[in-house]
Formats: structure tokens, C-alpha cells, sequence
């Protein structure tokens, strides 16, 4: 499912236009972003919980020429599914 797919879903689920829906997905998204940002979690009980992870700096290697390469430290966004998601799918 694409963003498309979903915004036709969620305007026929819940009785709202498409730009509506649209404009709902892009708000939820933003505000998701928001908060992963300020270093916030978002915990949607029984779906989930939205939250940023560190990620220590490491020494790596380039393919090609072997040369050693410092990989800075950075910060990664990670999605835990809650159990009512699990369930879901698993039914």
C-alpha cells in the first residue's frame, strides 16, 4: 500500500474526501516528526510506539579501496508494533 492506496482507504473508512484525508495523514506524519525530533516517543496503545534510537559513531570500510572511514554518530527512528497490531496480523 502506497501513500495514495492509504489516503483512499482512510477517506471511504471514514466518510472524508480525499484532500481531507490527505491533509489528516500529513498532519499525523508531521506531528510524528514533531516529536521524534524534540526527542519525544509516541505511544499509540494497542498499535504502537514511535521512538529514536542512538547510534554510536564506528570505523567502516570503503569497498573499493579498502581505505578505513569514520561513520559519524546519528540518530535513528524505530518502530515497536504494540500488541494489538501483533495480534492483528497474526489472526
Amino acid at each position: 500500500m502506497n501513500k495514495n492506496d492509504m489516503i483512499a482507504e482512510v477517506a471511504k473508512k471514514a466518510g472524508l474526501s480525499k484532500t481531507d484525508a490527505a491533509k489528516s495523514i500529513d498532519a499525523f506524519v508531521s506531528v510524528i516528526t514533531s516529536a521524534l525530533k524534540a526527542g519525544d516517543d509516541v505511544r499509540l496503545v494497542g498499535f504502537g510506539t514511535f521512538a529514536v534510537s542512538e547510534r554510536a559513531a564506528t570505523e567502516g570500510r570503503n569497498p573499493r579501496t579498502g581505505e578505513t572511514i569514520k561513520i559519524p554518530a546519528s540518530k535513528q527512528p524505530k518502530f515497536k508494533a504494540g500488541k494489538g497490531l501483533k495480534d492483528a496480523v497474526n489472526k
